[in-house]
């Protein structure tokens, strides 16, 4: 999608501070972090929300990936909180699917 910032951010035309990278994600610092670690994990091909991803492997593949990336890049062995906001009446603010990771500190509910 071409006015798409996280498939911009993806692709390279807008800078990031990766943290993970392969065919199927791209994984970067949240800029308004939420916890010592906030990291954004978003699958390369777009879709808009939670709801509109119809393929299971997709999903599957994501919540892979995000702890691969937790546990042997982050190195969140304490634990860490996974976030998935779906559209704008659940704090979703770009209609991208991605995932948040919070960690770094215990967090309270």
């Amino acid at each position: 999608m071409t006015d798409c910032l996280f498939c911009k951010i993806a692709a390279g035309e807008i800078p990031s501070d990766k943290v993970y990278e392969d065919d199927d994600v791209f994984a970067f610092k949240d800029i308004h972090p939420k916890a010592p670690v906030h990291v954004l994990i978003i699958p390369k091909q777009h879709v808009a929300t939670l709801t509109d991803a119809k393929d299971p492997a997709l999903l599957g593949m994501l919540m892979d990936r995000v702890r691969k990336i937790a546990d042997e890049v982050l190195n969140l062995a304490k634990g860490y909180r996974v976030i998935i906001n779906v559209r704008s009446g659940g704090g979703q603010e770009v209609f991208h699917l991605h995932a948040h990771i919070l960690g770094g500190k215990v967090l309270p509910f």
